[in-house]
C-alpha cells in the first residue's frame, strides 16, 4: 500500500504531523510505521492538547509513592502497604457497543492496577447518559450497566461505588469512566521501564485478534452520522481470562523474574512496547511471527494496532524465562517470547522475514506534538436574582427525590456484586464513600467518585474545585482521612477555543482545591473530542478519591436511627444557581454555581472528621445535589425512620432547604449541645435542624410528608424505565 498524507489524515495525523514523521524517518513510512506514529501521537496516547495544562496540577505529598507517569498512582497507606488506583474512560466504545465498551473499560483499568503489583480490591465508576426519554439512552444505560456488572462480577472484584447523571448534552456521547483500586506491598511496586540489553520480551495472556484496531485514534476524534460503523474498533473482553491473568501475574510478581511489565491497553502491542523501551532508554526487536494469534493471515499492521483484551508485555530476567513460562502455562494462558531488548534506541518489527517497521524510539515521545491551543474563558453567568417557589416544600421534595439524578440507584447496584471478597464494609448507598477493609487488618480505604458537570459548564474553575471538594467531603463524611485523587477529564473538541477554555479553567480549579485540601492528583486520564456532529458534552472532570481510616468499625454511614439530633455544619446562603431545584422545579438551568470557599471546606471537614473519630456522630451525610432537605430525606430513607424538623429559616424556605451551598454536612448526634459548642469554639457554623423520630418527615410548619410516599417516589424511576415493554 502506498503511504501518503491522505492516508495519514485518515489515521488522525494532521499535515504538519505527517511532515514531522517524514522528517524523523527520512523517508516515506511503511503502513505499519504510519500506524505506530498515528496511535502514539493520537490525543488518547500523547495528550498533545492537554499535557501543557496537566503539568500544573499538584502531584506530590509525603504519602505519594508514584504520581502521574506510571500505569496508576501509588500512595502509602501505612503498615508497609500501598494503595494503587486510577480512573480511565471508555466513552466512545461504550456508545458504539455499550456492553463490550463498558466491560472492556473495566478490564483495562484492572490491568493498569495489577500490572504494578497490586491485587485489585474494588471497582467504581462515573457514568453520564443522555435524555432518559430517548430510546437510545435506555439502550446505552442497559448495556453499560450490564457490561460493568458482567465483567466485574466474573473477574471477582467488587463494584463498591459510583455515580450516574443524565443530561441531553450526553445524548451522542455517554461517559463511562471506570476506576480500580488495589493493594500492594509498598516495597514491591512494579514499573514499566525496560532494562537489560538482551533481556527477553514476553507476550502473555490472550491471543491477538482484529478487534479494537485503531481504537486509540477512534477515541481521539468526534463522532459523525455513521458512528455505528466504528463497531469493529470496539474490543471484546473475557473476564474469566482476566481473572487467570491477574493470578498468574501476581504469582510471577512474587518471584524475582520481572524486570518491567506493562499491560496492552490503548494501541495494544504498539503502546506497550514503545512506552516500555522508551522509558528505559533501550531499543526493542520484535518478531511478530511469534505473537499468539486467534485469526489467520494477520498483518504486522493489524497485530501492532490490535487492542485485543487480557494481554500483557513483560521483560524478564533471562534465567527466569522457564519459571515464568511454567506459571503461565499452569494458568492456561499464552506465553511467547516475541523479542528482546537492544542497544539501538529503535523499535524494529519483523514479520514473515521482512522488516515491517524500523523507528527511532526517542522521537515518538520527545517529538510528539504538544499544542498550546488557543482558548477563551467561559463568560461568567449573571446572578440569578429572586426565584419564587411555585409548588411548595413538600411537593418539591417528592419531585426531586424521584428525579433521574436523585432517585434510588438500587436497580444499578443490584447488578453489581459489591461484597465479593468479603471486605466491603459500606456498600453502595450506605455511606457517602464506599468503605473496603484492608485484608488482614482492621483498617480500611474510603473510595468515591464525584463531579457536578452543570457547575463546570456555568463556571469551569469553580465547578472543578467543587468536584475535588465534594470527593474530599464524601471521604471525610465517613471519618476517613482523604489522601489523593485520580481524575478523568472528559471534554469536547479541544480545537475549539471555548472548549479549551473549559479545560484550562477546570485544571486551575482542580489545582487550587488539591492544594488547599492536601489532596494531590496521582493518576488520571484525558478524554477529548466527546462530540457528535459538532455538539459537545458538558465539561466533566470526574474525580476519584481515596482515603484511609484506621478502624473500619469507626466509619459512619448515612442511615438514621430514632432519637438523634440533626445538626447542619457549614454556612447556608440558600444558593439556587445551577441547583437541581432550579432545573426540576423552576424549569431553568441558569445562574452561577455555588461558590467554593476552600478554607471553609477544610475547616468544616476537619471538624466533622474529628467528631466522627471521637465517637460523637452516629450518621453523617454531606450536603450536595438537592440541598439540605434532600440530604435529610436520604438519611431518613436509609434508616427507615422519620424526622421532625424544627429549624425555621430566616429567609425564603425553599432557598434554605434546596440551595446547594458548599462545605456542608448533616450530622446525626446524641448530644447536639456539645457538638454545637465545639463547632462554635472552632469557628464552624452549626444549626440544629431537628431530630429523628418514628413516623413521617415533618417540616417545621407541621406539614407531614409520608416516608412511604417518599420511598415510592425515590425507588420508582429505574424499575419503571427499564421494565420490558408490554
Amino acid at each position: 500500500m502506498i503511504v501518503g498524507e491522505k492516508l495519514a489524515r485518515s489515521f488522525g495525523l494532521s499535515g504538519e504531523e505527517y511532515a514531522r514523521v517524514l522528517e524523523i524517518m527520512g523517508r516515506v513510512p511503511s503502513l505499519t510505521e504510519l500506524g505506530v506514529f498515528s496511535v502514539m501521537w493520537s490525543e488518547h496516547c500523547s495528550y498533545k492538547s492537554s499535557r501543557v495544562w496537566l503539568k500544573t496540577l499538584p502531584t506530590t505529598a509525603p504519602w505519594v509513592i508514584h504520581g502521574p507517569g506510571e500505569n496508576a498512582g501509588v500512595v502509602d497507606i501505612g503498615e508497609g502497604l500501598a494503595a494503587i488506583f486510577k480512573m480511565e474512560s471508555h466513552n466512545h466504545p461504550s456508545f458504539i457497543e455499550p456492553y463490550q465498551g463498558a466491560a472492556t473499560g473495566v478490564g483495562g483499568i484492572l490491568r493498569d492496577v495489577f500490572t504494578m503489583g497490586a491485587r485489585p480490591i474494588a471497582n467504581l465508576n462515573a457514568l453520564r447518559f443522555g435524555d432518559p426519554s430517548l430510546a437510545r439512552t435506555k439502550r446505552v444505560v442497559d448495556g453499560v450497566v450490564r457490561g460493568i456488572g458482567g465483567y466485574g462480577n466474573c473477574v471477582g472484584v467488587p463494584t463498591v461505588g459510583g455515580e450516574i447523571n443524565f443530561h441531553p448534552a450526553y445524548n451522542g456521547n455517554p461517559l463511562v469512566n471506570a476506576m480500580t483500586v488495589g493493594i500492594a506491598r509498598a516495597d514491591r511496586i512494579f514499573l514499566s521501564a525496560a532494562a537489560g540489553v538482551g533481556n527477553p520480551v514476553v507476550y502473555v495472556g490472550s491471543k491477538t485478534g482484529r478487534d479494537g484496531i485503531h481504537g486509540a485514534t477512534m477515541a481521539s476524534t468526534e463522532f459523525g452520522q455513521n458512528s455505528e460503523d466504528k463497531r469493529p474498533t470496539v474490543q471484546v473482553g473475557d473476564p474469566f481470562v482476566e481473572k487467570l491473568l491477574i493470578e498468574a501475574c501476581l504469582e510471577l510478581m512474587a518471584t524475582d523474574a520481572i524486570v518491567a511489565i506493562q499491560d496492552m491497553g490503548a494501541a495494544g502491542l504498539t503502546s506497550s512496547s514503545v512506552e516500555m523501551a522508551g522509558k528505559g532508554g533501550v531499543g526493542l526487536a520484535l518478531d511478530l511471527d511469534a505473537v499468539p494469534q486467534r485469526e489467520t493471515g494477520m498483518t504486522a499492521y493489524e497485530m501492532m494496532l490490535s487492542e485485543s483484551q487480557e494481554r500483557m508485555l513483560i521483560v524478564l530476567r533471562p534465567d527466569r524465562q522457564e519459571l515464568a513460562r511454567a506459571i503461565f502455562e499452569k494458568w492456561e494462558l499464552d506465553f511467547a517470547v516475541i523479542g528482546h531488548l537492544t542497544d539501538t534506541g529503535r523499535i524494529v518489527v519483523s514479520h514473515r522475514g521482512r522488516v515491517e517497521a524500523d523507528i527511532p524510539l526517542a522521537p515518538l515521545a520527545d517529538q510528539a506534538p504538544l499544542y498550546h491551543r488557543p482558548y477563551v474563558d467561559t463568560p461568567k453567568r449573571a446572578a440569578l436574582g429572586e426565584v419564587a417557589d411555585p409548588v411548595g416544600i413538600a411537593a418539591a421534595l417528592t419531585t426531586l427525590i424521584g428525579c433521574p439524578d436523585l432517585c434510588s440507584r438500587a436497580w444499578v447496584w443490584d447488578q453489581y456484586d459489591s461484597t465479593i471478597g468479603g471486605q466491603t464494609v459500606k456498600r453502595p448507598g450506605a455511606a457517602d464513600a464506599a468503605i473496603v477493609r484492608i485484608d488482614g487488618s482492621n483498617r480500611a480505604l474510603a473510595l468515591t467518585t464525584d463531579c457536578t458537570p452543570r457547575y463546570c459548564l456555568a463556571d469551569p474553575e469553580a465547578g472543578a474545585a467543587q468536584a475535588v471538594a465534594e470527593a474530599w467531603r464524601n471521604i471525610t463524611a465517613t471519618g476517613a482521612r482523604p489522601l489523593a485523587i485520580t481524575d478523568n477529564m472528559n471534554f469536547g473538541n479541544p480545537e475549539k477555543p471555548e472548549i479549551m477554555g473549559q479545560f484550562a479553567a477546570c485544571v486551575r480549579g482542580m489545582a487550587a482545591a488539591c492544594v488547599a485540601l492536601d489532596f494531590p492528583v496521582v493518576s488520571g486520564n484525558v478524554s477529548l473530542y466527546n462530540e457528535t456532529e459538532g455538539t459537545g458534552i458538558l465539561p466533566t472532570p470526574a474525580i476519584g478519591g481515596l482515603g484511609v481510616i484506621e478502624d473500619a468499625g469507626a466509619a459512619v454511614g448515612l442511615a438514621l436511627a430514632p432519637g438523634l439530633d440533626l445538626v447542619l455544619i457549614g454556612a447556608t446562603q440558600g444558593w439556587l444557581g445551577q441547583s437541581l431545584w432550579l432545573r426540576e422545579i423552576g424549569g431553568r438551568e441558569d445562574g452561577p454555581p455555588p461558590p467554593v470557599d476552600l478554607a471553609a471546606e477544610r475547616r468544616n471537614g476537619d471538624f466533622v472528621r474529628a467528631r466522627i473519630l471521637a465517637g460523637e456522630v452516629a450518621a453523617c451525610h454531606d450536603v450536595s445535589d438537592g440541598g439540605v432537605l434532600i440530604a435529610v430525606a436520604e438519611m431518613a430513607l436509609a434508616g427507615g425512620t422519620g424526622v421532625q424538623l424544627s429549624h425555621l429559616p430566616a429567609g425564603a424556605p425553599h432557598e434554605f432547604w434546596f440551595g446547594e451551598d458548599q462545605g456542608r454536612y448533616v450530622l446525626a448526634v446524641i448530644d447536639a449541645a456539645a457538638v454545637m459548642a465545639a463547632a462554635a469554639a472552632a469557628g464552624v457554623p452549626a444549626v440544629l435542624l431537628g431530630a429523628s423520630a418514628l413516623g413521617d418527615l415533618t417540616l417545621p410548619d407541621g406539614v407531614a410528608i409520608s416516608l412511604q410516599g417518599l420511598r415510592a417516589a425515590h425507588e420508582r424511576f429505574f424499575p419503571a424505565w427499564m421494565a420490558p415493554a408490554t
